[in-house]
């Protein structure tokens, strides 16, 4: 009996594989893989009978099925991080790439066009005069490593061009370590750096430490970009004349900290100037310690710095503090669009000589500690009272902070046919990266107690800018709801099927952009169509967050309307695109700063405010 029934397995697993032979030369899908998984899932949870939006299926996890079993085992056994490079490439996520020191040899100039991931030491070290050109370095890519040690150090005459560097990227992690350190004269010139990035994280130390008559040049340095940090630690330390000049720095950019140390410390005659530094950026951090501090005849000139920010706070500790001989002016420094905070510790105290500080049309809501009003010449001109307040309500459409794009928000009129009105970028800019199945996901850790063990899954180091784009994606999904609001993150499809129809029911159906077409331009609205019959109705928005793999942020808030509308364009008429828009009926719960308020005017539960439903991210409502 037990050798019939040896046989009849044997014919059965040969009948078996035969058939899944048949079936991959026709074509078919292997039903055991996790995204096969997730369609069953699927077809099984909602009822309504809608097609699968392509560009969700696409995210579903493209692992194997022997790839799945192999490091969901991994996972459970807490050893992902032993075949990261492996896991990452198979799963399609967003991860570090390891960048060993290079061993090349630049001893002469060079001219690199699309070049990225490169860890250069001893650079150009000891070079006299030359110079070296860096074109469109790591542009557009995701995480791009780059690390520059002993560059040009103890260089005479030499120059260094960086254009279009780590720009249109996602987190873009770039360091410059003994940068032109003990550099006689030379010049280093940064155009369009890191521009348009997502979460960069820009080191400088010890950038023309020891260096004699060495010109540094930042120009759209940092601009547009969403999140971050920029360090400058020991920047033109200990230098003889160094000159240093950032135009359009940080311009346009969302919530960027910028920490500047011992910057330009104890050096000879240095000249600094920050002109249309963070200008129009929303909610900059800006930290400047022992900047200039124990110098000879220094001149720092801030000119329209964090002019017409969003809020913002600066600090200054020990700033041309024991300075001999400073010049330090601020003009129209932090005449926020709402205000700010500066705070001025122990600021050009125990100068001497002919120290001078002038402010110039200084912004509100400023503290000065410690300061030495003996020493120094100061002058205050036009500087507001700390007692003025804006009032956002009293805020009209003309004077729209440059940080809102337009068409970013609108009032539920402009969903009206034969309206033209601007569309704002809906392109994603998300890295590309997939869902993970559950089977995986539901073995790792997930929470800000937990971000040690996270950052050894994904080898992110301390401070870095992995460390920082999980944290601040944990502690918005960690952040408790809005009055009314019902929220979840999600990082498998299932588990954003299991949010979406535990909020409306099985009877949905999944509504993005058709494309991007529009996007940046004025476009007229078309055919309108109000999704459950344009009454008051329920959805669930997800939107991408930034993680190692896609992390949506999914919430259901109540109040508003859905809408469908065909987008043409205004000059033929034809159709390019389909949009859809939500419109929130209640705003009273918002916060004063938020961007629609500055781009509409008004205030919370005055107004009701519109927004369209960006590419990859989608709106569920109950299906009509």
């Amino acid at each position: 009996m037990n050798k019939q029934l040896t046989l009849l397995c044997l014919f059965i697993l040969s009948f078996s594989s035969l058939s899944v032979g048949f079936a991959a030369a026709a074509g078919e899908k292997n039903p055991f893989t996790p995204k096969a998984f997730a369609i069953r899932y699927w077809d099984k949870e909602i009822r309504s009978g809608y097609p699968k939006p392509s560009f969700l299926v696409s995210k579903a996890s493209p692992l194997s099925a022997a790839e799945a079993a192999a490091f969901v085992k991994l996972a459970a056994g807490n050893a992902l991080a032993t075949r990261l490079p492996e896991f990452c490439a198979a799963a399609k996520l967003l991860c570090f790439r390891e960048v060993g020191p290079s061993l090349e040899k630049h001893d002469r100039d060079a001219n690199f066009a699309v070049y990225s991931d490169k860890n250069f030491t001893n650079y150009g070290t000891g070079r006299p005069g030359g110079v070296d050109s860096f074109k469109n370095y790591s542009e557009g890519e995701n995480i791009p490593v780059n690390d520059f040690r002993r560059y040009s150090r103890d260089s005479a005459g030499h120059k260094e061009s960086f254009l279009n560097y780590g720009t249109n990227g996602n987190v873009p992690q770039q360091s410059f370590h003994s940068y032109a350190a003990g550099a006689t004269g030379g010049a280093g010139e940064f155009k369009h750096y890191s521009e348009e990035s997502n979460v960069p994280d820009l080191q400088f130390t010890s950038y023309s430490d020891d260096a004699n008559g060495r010109t540094q040049s930042f120009t759209s340095y940092s601009e547009n970009n969403n999140g971050g940090e920029q360090s400058f630690t020991s920047y033109g330390k200990n230098g003889n004349g160094p000159t240093n000049l950032f135009m359009s720095y940080g311009t346009e950019s969302n919530v960027v900290g910028n920490g500047f140390s011992n910057y330009a410390e104890t050096s000879n005659a240095a000249n600094d100037t920050f002109k249309g530094y963070g200008v129009d950026m929303n909610d900059p951090s800006n930290t400047f310690s022992n900047y200039a501090a124990g110098g000879n005849g220094a001149t720092e000139k801030f000119s329209n710095y964090r002019d017409k920010a969003n809020v913002g706070a600066d600090s200054f500790t020990s700033y041309a503090k024991s300075a001999n001989a400073a010049d330090v002016g601020f003009s129209n420094y932090g005449k926020s669009f709402n205000e700010g905070t500066d705070t001025f510790s122990s600021y050009a105290k125990s100068s001497n000589g002919e120290t001078k500080v002038e402010f110039t049309s200084y912004g509100v809501n400023n503290t000065f500690k410690e300061y030495n009003k003996e020493g120094p010449t100061v002058s205050f001109a036009k500087y507001t009272n700390v007692s003025a307040t804006h009032s956002v309500s009293a805020v009209s459409g003309s004077l729209v902070n440059k940080w809102v794009e337009p068409g970013k928000f609108f009032r539920e009129k402009m969903m009206k046919e034969g309206t033209v009105m601007p569309m704002p970028d809906i392109r994603d800019k998300m890295p590309q990266r997939s869902f993970l199945p559950r089977s995986i996901l539901s073995k790792l850790p997930f929470s800000t107690s937990k971000i040690e063990e996270l950052k050894r899954v994904f080898r992110a180091s301390d401070n870095g800018s992995m460390e920082q784009m999980m944290r601040e994606s944990l502690k918005e999904c960690e952040r408790a709801p809005s009055p009314g609001e019902t929220k979840r993150c999600v990082g498998s499809l299932e588990d954003m099927i299991d949010f979406a129809t535990s909020v409306l029911g099985r009877n949905v159906a999944v509504r993005s952009a058709q494309n991007v077409n529009g996007s940046k331009k004025n476009v007229m609205v078309g055919p309108v169509k109000g999704i459950n019959g344009g009454k008051v109705t329920q959805s669930v928005s997800c939107h991408q967050s930034l993680f190692p793999y896609l992390l949506y942020y999914c919430h259901a808030v109540p109040k508003v309307r859905v809408y469908q509308a065909d987008l043409l364009d205004p000059k033929t008429k034809t159709k390019i695109n389909r949009g859809v828009a939500i419109c929130h009926l209640d705003t009273s719960d918002w916060s004063p700063t938020h961007g629609a308020f500055l781009s509409l005017g008004s205030g919370p539960g005055r107004i009701e405010v519109c927004h369209w439903i960006f590419e990859n991210d989608m709106a569920w409502t109950i299906a009509d």
